[in-house]
């Protein structure tokens, strides 16, 4: 069964679900939104789970938050209004810090981890880093919006990235942008990226071609995680579930089975 559940029900996110099985929850970049999982949407259903994806607030179909929230606490009222009570969870980036958060203050919720290229906490940014956010943040403020999401394509995806797939990335980081400069307030909290707490076993995941931030949080997840492996794809960027959909799909479905 497939479905699409607006964000007038009881959880603030626009979502899909479908399939049958263990659940199954993917968090996205904020480069993305729920459509990057598109190419592996398909395959996770056939491989027997009810898989769920979400658009945090100001992505996709979500509008923009209009009082203080945090996303992790938005993922666990979805998963409340799903009536799901324990999933494994994929997040990509700035979702996969959002996935520690959720397995960290909900433990007995969160029944594995797979983290592709999560979002740096445990290291200093590097200047690679500092200097592409210093520059992103001088285009937004001269309204160069256009310029900014070629930065975001530019940087984030690395060279197996095909055409179809930087024009996907491309409108989904347009319309984020879009309608964070229409909010007024509520910017996005950082995620809680305490490690203390979490059991699930994890799968943290780095592409050789990424920024060195995430390649370092990676390799430190997997040492301070009691039950996590690094494994580093030598062709991937930072976007490796777009870069190589079937090749993704292929390692965390074996991930997954696995744990199982």
């Amino acid at each position: 069964m497939e479905r699409w559940l607006p964000v007038t029900s009881t959880s603030h996110l626009a979502h899909d679900v479908a399939g049958d099985g263990p659940a199954l929850l993917l968090l996205h970049s904020t480069v993305c939104d729920r459509r990057m999982w598109d190419p592996q949407w398909r395959i996770l259903v056939d491989a027997g789970f009810r898989v769920v994806r979400c658009d945090f607030r100001g992505h996709g179909d979500s509008p923009a938050a209009d009082r203080p929230y945090r996303d992790a606490e938005d993922v666990r009222d979805l998963l409340n209004a799903l009536g799901i009570d324990e999933t494994a969870v994929v997040g990509a980036c700035f979702g996969g810090g959002v996935a520690l958060e959720v397995a960290a203050r909900w433990p007995e919720r969160v029944t594995a981890l797979a983290l592709l290229n999560a979002a740096p906490p445990l290291t200093d940014r590097t200047a690679a880093l500092a200097e592409f956010e210093t520059r992103a943040a001088e285009l937004i403020a001269a309204d160069a919006v256009a310029e900014a999401v070629e930065l975001n394509v530019a940087t984030w995806l690395g060279p197996e990235a095909d055409g179809n797939t930087r024009a996907m990335v491309r409108l989904m980081q347009r319309h984020a942008l879009d309608v964070r400069l229409a909010a007024e307030e509520f910017p996005r909290p950082p995620a809680d990226h305490r490690l203390t707490g979490i059991k699930a076993r994890a799968l943290a995941v780095s592409g050789r071609h990424d920024l060195p931030d995430f390649r370092a949080t990676a390799v430190e997840l997997a040492r301070l995680l009691p039950r996590a492996r690094h494994e580093e794809l030598p062709w991937a960027g930072h976007l490796p579930s777009l870069e190589r959909p079937a090749e993704v799909a292929r390692l965390l479905v074996s991930f997954l089975h696995e744990v199982a």
